[in-house]
């Protein structure tokens, strides 16, 4: 090692090579009981109730370095139910139903076959972002929840057409898989809800919410509040499906009752199809105006 070499090394070694080093204790200190464990190695230390600021610091970090590694900048966030299926799958349901004479699972399986078509828009939302965006001076990149249903289909979209995608999964009792067409090093897994939100928001320019139940309607909500609040920038929300969100929320009634004011049903806009949701990102940001002429998209940070 030349002198100019030895001035910027590291005076420590890294926490790498010291967990790398570290060997099986001593007998006299290789008990349950025992504290000699490196407190970064030591996975029972970690899980403490003391240490969760810490956990949920390192799960508002490692998302953030990888996807600053990545070079990902912008995003647009899809959410959705993970029970609505893709058509064939539908399809498939209410033959085997039919076939079975039983009038119940012919009942939810038409219902899901009606429901399927988002699941279509939703794939084909996630390619169409994937490709127009490839020309634009950041790419923007399709966040899922990364479940199944509608979080599988916008993940999928990208995949189709070669893109990466990014999953935020949440750990559940159930539906807490991954779908399969996520890129693995945007797979990411969360313990605690609320940085999971703080990650789909950090990079968006825009949510599109496709129907869903409890965990859609309280992520819509709270970007709603977020923006309609200034506690953070103001981007497009756009609701899939005007009939279906019509009859789930009342909204005119919300300014009827003075509980909104009308200026306020100005932060979403209702969409029918993948194109017509592309068009709306198109008229906000001016993706088909030259690069140069609107400057770079950056991100979208909450208020720290």
């Amino acid at each position: 090692m030349d002198k100019r070499t030895e001035l910027t090394a590291r005076n420590i070694l890294p926490a790498k090579k010291e967990a790398e080093l570290q060997g099986p204790p001593p007998s006299l200190y290789d008990g349950p009981e025992s504290s000699y464990r490196l407190a970064f190695t030591d996975e029972k230390f970690l899980l403490r109730d003391e240490l969760r600021p810490v956990r949920m610091q390192l799960e508002l970090l490692k998302p953030e370095l990888v996807q600053k590694e990545q070079g990902i900048e912008s995003t647009i966030v899809i959410f959705g139910s993970a029970r609505i299926v893709p058509p064939d799958v539908a399809q498939r349901l209410l033959s085997d139903a039919k076939s079975a004479n039983n009038e119940t699972a012919i009942r939810i399986a038409e219902n899901h076959v009606r429901m399927s078509r988002y699941y279509d828009e939703a794939q084909r939302f996630g390619a169409l972002v994937t490709q127009k965006s490839r020309q634009l001076a950041s790419p923007i990149y399709v966040v899922t929840g990364g479940g199944p249903g509608i979080m599988e289909a916008g993940n999928r979209g990208a995949h189709e057409v070669g893109g990466k995608s990014i999953g935020l999964n949440i750990v559940l009792p159930h539906e807490q898989a991954p779908n399969p067409y996520i890129t693995p090093e945007l797979c990411f897994q969360f313990h605690y809800f609320g940085l999971r939100k703080m990650h789909f928001l950090m990079r968006s320019i825009g949510l599109v919410c496709f129907p869903g139940g409890f965990g859609t309607l309280d992520e819509m909500f709270e970007v709603l509040t977020l923006i309609q609040t200034g506690k953070c920038r103001r981007r497009p929300i756009l609701l899939f499906g005007r009939e279906f969100w019509s009859k789930l929320v009342n909204f005119e009634h919300l300014v009827e009752t003075g509980m909104i004011s009308e200026v306020d049903l100005q932060l979403f806009k209702f969409v029918e199809s993948a194109e017509e949701a592309w068009e709306a990102l198109e008229a906000e940001y001016g993706f088909d105006i030259p690069a140069t002429e609107i400057g770079d998209l950056g991100s979208f940070d909450m208020e720290d």
